[in-house]
């Protein structure tokens, strides 16, 4: 699993002109799923968002949580993160989850922040996505749940 955080003043997806997600002060999420990707990774990813220490407290400029500051989290699904573009030049998506395994896994993410505290909007999944954002510094991420330590999940991180 792959998530691009960014720190945002406001984010919001819009599908077929309808707005679905809107957000003010967060992060915005956009979540790609791997096909070997687990509930146990969305868990961890989630715990290690809902950790990360991202917002000013007067001098500190990465020292406090988004809990911490009261911001919400914006999660769309986007399979293209799992892109390879190593051979050739058009992406293979070989890696990306199909979307029966892909969308219950971005749910559980923002069900994850959700059981945090935090308020979570997301977009659709599945359909084409307008995404706008004031990205806040800008500051942005890269987690990959391959790179966390196993058995973090919901329950056994502060914070989650």
């Amino acid at each position: 699993m792959r998530i691009v955080i960014q720190r945002v003043a406001s984010a919001e997806v819009r599908s077929g002109g309808e707005l679905v997600g809107a957000i003010g002060h967060g992060y915005l999420l956009l979540v790609g799923v791997e096909e070997d990707d687990t509930p146990d990774d969305a868990d961890r990813m989630a715990a290690k968002v809902a950790a990360v220490r991202l917002f000013p407290e007067g001098e500190r400029p990465f020292h406090l949580t988004l809990a911490q500051v009261g911001g919400s989290a914006l999660v769309v699904s986007q399979f293209t993160l799992m892109g390879d573009v190593r051979r050739g030049n058009r992406p293979s998506w070989s890696m990306a989850a199909p979307p029966e395994v892909a969308e219950p896994l971005v749910a559980a993410v923002g069900g994850a922040l959700r059981d945090a505290g935090i308020p979570v909007r997301t977009g659709r999944f599945g359909h084409h996505m307008d995404v706008a954002l004031v990205n806040d510094g800008p500051v942005t991420l890269v987690l990959e749940s391959s790179s966390l330590p196993a058995g973090r999940g919901r329950g056994r991180h502060p914070g989650v």
